[in-house]
């Protein structure tokens, strides 16, 4: 029987960072796919938790996680083929969930790549329920075509901003503004930028930009007052938003949208956002 060891990873220390990598390159030439490690998201101080899994010296696991309110942590994490069905990602989550219990995390959300089968059997097996698929999307292509010009501005978001944001999100997307609040209070750090959209001086939405690193932006929270939908506001924020974003130097431009969303979807092509992954959610209980 296998013996692993799980400890803490420390953000900045490269014999851990560089046994990740590794682990990251065996299961794409393994399993054929890309599972990714969210490296830039675990390797930067007071960025997302993670543990890893050792056998005999060797990195056979990892997993992370991030509270995306006061109750929810999600989850990413990545296997080696051949140390699979022997108990590393459990291994992993009894840790994780012991250390979520003590900030309070009581639901999850695992994230499963659409193609990697052993990772969708094992969130059944955890008892975890389907809750959605997601594209990955990344800019691929920056000649934006003419679009007809509606007097749209962007600003950073200000304190005073807040209400309105939680207001608009709430709107958007079917939140509550308590369940609202709480989740941009909870993701309110340095790494995050929200601007609002303006249009003859009201706020009409908002969409927020996760700085991955130096060159990594990944678009988040896009939406418009239900009251100004479909007035093709949504892609001139969108054509602006990309503009400023290539003008401070990102190279890599990320966003996510759910599958059956087909206006969205159609909305991030036409803007030059092309699909390169799909996700599987489940969600479960601690």
């Amino acid at each position: 029987m296998s013996i692993f060891t799980v400890v803490p990873m420390i953000y900045n220390s490269k014999e851990q960072i560089d046994s990740i990598i590794l682990l990251e390159q065996q299961c794409k030439q393994l399993d054929s796919i890309h599972l990714k490690a969210d490296l830039d998201h675990i390797s930067k101080q007071d960025g997302d938790h993670a543990l890893l899994c050792y056998c005999e010296g060797k990195l056979v696991g990892l997993l992370s996680w991030y509270p995306s309110d006061s109750t929810t942590g999600n989850i990413n994490a990545l296997v080696h083929p051949h140390a699979r069905r022997k108990g590393v990602f459990r291994s992993l989550l009894m840790q994780a969930v012991a250390d979520m219990k003590s900030q309070g995390i009581t639901r999850l959300s695992y994230r499963v790549p659409q193609s990697l089968l052993s990772g969708l059997r094992t969130a059944q097996s955890l008892g975890a329920v389907h809750d959605r698929s997601e594209y990955s999307m990344q800019l691929m292509n920056t000649s934006f075509p003419d679009i007809e010009q509606v007097g749209l501005t962007l600003s950073v978001a200000e304190p005073k901003d807040f209400e309105f944001m939680v207001s608009c999100s709430a709107q958007a997307f079917g939140d509550s503004e308590e369940w609202t609040r709480d989740y941009f209070t909870q993701t309110n750090e340095p790494s995050r930028v929200t601007y609002i959209a303006w249009r003859d001086e009201l706020p009409v939405g908002l969409v927020r930009i996760n700085s991955i690193n130096e060159t990594t932006a990944f678009i988040h929270n896009f939406c418009i007052l239900p009251a100004y939908q479909g007035q093709k506001l949504g892609r001139q924020v969108l054509t602006l938003l990309v503009e400023l974003l290539l003008k401070q130097k990102n190279t890599d431009i990320r966003l996510s949208v759910v599958t059956e969303n087909e206006r969205a979807l159609n909305l991030y092509r036409s803007v030059g956002f092309e699909v390169n992954s799909e996700y599987q959610y489940f969600n479960g209980i601690v």
